[in-house]
């Protein structure tokens, strides 16, 4: 019996062996130039498709074919079947979101993006797609707080950073 929660307490004290770890975070947020912060952005981005069970890995990837292709519809049915065997996996909820987008399914997108960063708060990609809804309905104050976080987690990030100083000088009155 004592062998059996030792041996659950190591399981819990290791948490799950999948997803970007901490330190490639820091190493995003420290990255001396936009080069090396692209390199650990992809990084990340490939943690994020590892779901840490290989028949979501495998939806994954076959979603992610069928988006590429097109095919919202079927990319759209593989993500809830990711979503439905793992609810935590944020690129799940993520991508199912760009799909939404996609379709012009707004509502549905925001509450994937939601969900996506209720699991996975350092998202950068998931604050920067909710920001660009934000902003294209008029929200200027709370996509720039979007950006921001995103900016946050990803200093680098090209889009985020052109929305942001955009979206500054519209709310501090000094745009043209």
């Amino acid at each position: 019996m004592l062998k059996a929660i030792a041996i659950a307490g190591m399981i819990l004290a290791s948490g799950p062996d999948h997803g970007p770890p901490d330190s490639m975070f820091e190493e995003l947020k420290n990255a001396p130039t936009e080069e090396e912060a692209k390199s650990t952005a992809l990084d990340i981005w490939a943690a994020w498709l590892e779901s840490g069970s290989p028949t979501v890995d495998i939806l994954m990837e076959r979603a992610l074919a069928a988006q590429s292709s097109g095919d919202l519809d079927k990319a759209r049915a593989l993500y809830d079947r990711a979503i439905l065997i793992e609810p935590d996996y944020a690129e799940a909820w993520h991508r199912r979101a760009t799909v939404f987008l996609a379709q012009e399914r707004v509502d549905e997108a925001l509450r994937d993006l939601n969900e996506a960063l209720t699991h996975e708060p350092r998202h950068f990609g998931a604050w920067a797609g909710l920001g660009s809804i934000l902003e294209r309905f008029g929200a200027k104050q709370e996509a720039l707080e979007a950006y921001r976080q995103a900016l946050k987690i990803h200093p680098y990030m090209e889009p985020a950073r052109r929305a942001e100083a955009r979206l500054s000088k519209a709310l501090d009155g000094t745009a043209l």
